[in-house]
């Protein structure tokens, strides 16, 4: 049995699809404003739960000198513009346990990035928030590996907890979805969210940066809906080929309502 968890006026892991969504990296306010009010107006519409996702850093990028955003300083500041503007719950990584504190103050999900998810510290930290902690599975670890990773923020006092997975290594610059792992995961009690935009990354593949295949993200969030996960995660752009950050894997905010529909409709046929 899933345990729901509360945020603002909805909650997650309940009998409605929850959608995590946004901008890879923080790029510009007008680029995290045009997407944020589409895709609010877009859930809405479809009546499906959003919570409003995008990166003031990303310290993991292949190469020393691709874009990170931001830094937290001014990216807190956007995405807490985000927030009261359009009145949006947030959720963004933390790479560090010094983090969590200072993030917690903005972001309503602290998210653990794949590569730190047994970093024991920053587990902990973010656990003792009291904010919805994120952890997305390693690409490394099996699905029954998670359930030390509950633990960790279990032992911490925080319950509020969801596991992404995000596909799993297999060979080399390339990633494979074993659908089994919701399932799997679900059974540790608390919402699975299926990350159907980083699951299509093919890592390192375009030598100094990740490259990816975005049409295969619709299929696997379609396959997802059908194995029990309860919130989808996609990195959406309103020209991804531009973006400054993982553009080969994410959605254009065009074909996003088409997309979010379809998976509505076989979220809401499995729980019938």
């Amino acid at each position: 049995m899933t345990m729901a968890i509360e945020l603002n006026n909805f909650k997650i892991g309940d009998n409605k699809l929850t959608i995590l969504a946004g901008p890879c990296a923080i790029e510009s306010q007008s680029i995290l404003d045009e997407t944020a009010s589409e895709l609010k107006e877009i859930c809405q519409k479809l009546d499906i739960n959003y919570v409003f996702k995008s990166s003031f850093d990303k310290a993991n990028r292949s190469s020393i000198t691709s874009f990170r955003g931001p830094g937290m300083e001014k990216g807190l500041e956007m995405l807490a513009e985000i927030k009261a503007k359009y009145d949006l719950p947030i959720v963004t990584d933390i790479h560090t346990p010094d983090q969590a504190e200072p993030v917690s103050k903005v972001a309503d999900i602290l998210q653990i990035p794949a590569f730190l998810c047994r970093q024991t510290d920053l587990l902990v930290s973010a656990g003792k928030t009291g904010k919805i902690v994120n952890i997305k599975k390693g690409q490394f670890l099996a699905p029954q590996q998670m359930k030390t990773l509950v633990k960790k923020v279990e032992d911490s006092g925080n319950n509020k907890i969801m596991l992404t997975d995000r596909g799993t290594s297999f060979g080399y610059n390339n990633l494979v979805v074993d659908f089994r792992s919701i399932p799997i995961m679900k059974e540790f009690g608390y919402p699975v969210v299926f990350d159907a935009t980083h699951s299509v990354q093919m890592p390192g593949s375009n030598g100094d940066s990740t490259g990816g295949d975005r049409s295969f993200v619709p299929m696997l969030a379609k396959a997802a809906m059908a194995t029990g996960a309860d919130v989808l995660f996609f990195e959406i752009h309103p020209n991804p080929d531009k973006a400054l950050c993982d553009g080969p894997n994410m959605l254009y905010l065009k074909d996003a309502e088409k997309v979010f529909s379809i998976c509505k409709e076989i979220f809401e046929l499995v729980r019938k």
